[in-house]
């Protein structure tokens, strides 16, 4: 298997960037792409949904991009250990109907040896907001590396 580094253990340098590349890769919006970075059979708790292996991530992540429009994400190191790395998120998103959210949320993650992420546990809220509340405004794609994160943004 190859791997995909930084691997573990972390340090907070690496576990900073393995962040950054998973939220880069989230916010590529391309489902084939995200699931490269986690076991075939890796281990998800979405919300209540509970997701098993990589062609159930692809599905999920259509599912969820078909529905949570102009996805924009910003990840955060919380704290980090060994092949553990705690985040913390926030993403917007609007429906088909032009309504706006903001959802928030915390994932624990595990990683094998490779780098790959082999358990999520994800819990995310959604805030109805309106356009002028709105904090991600770069293009699709990428997040700017001089946009603001989430603590400059006081989220």
């Amino acid at each position: 298997m190859l791997a995909r580094p930084p691997v573990p253990p972390f340090s907070a340098e690496t576990a900073r960037e393995k962040v950054r590349l998973a939220e880069d890769a989230w916010n590529s919006r391309e489902p084939a792409r995200v699931a490269l970075g986690y076991t075939p059979d890796s281990r998800w708790r979405n919300r209540a949904e509970f997701i098993n292996g990589r062609e159930e991530i692809i599905a999920f992540l259509k599912r969820k991009w078909s529905r949570e429009l102009d996805y924009r994400l910003i990840k955060e190191v919380w704290t980090f250990a060994a092949n553990r790395i705690a985040v913390r998120f926030a993403y917007e998103w609007h429906d088909d109907s032009g309504n706006r959210f903001r959802s928030y949320g915390n994932e624990n993650w595990e990683f094998d040896e490779n780098g790959l992420m082999r358990r999520r546990l994800a819990s995310i809220n959604d805030l109805p907001i309106s356009e002028s509340e709105r904090k991600f405004r770069w293009p699709l794609g990428r997040r700017p590396d001089d946009h603001p994160g989430l603590s400059e943004l006081g989220l």
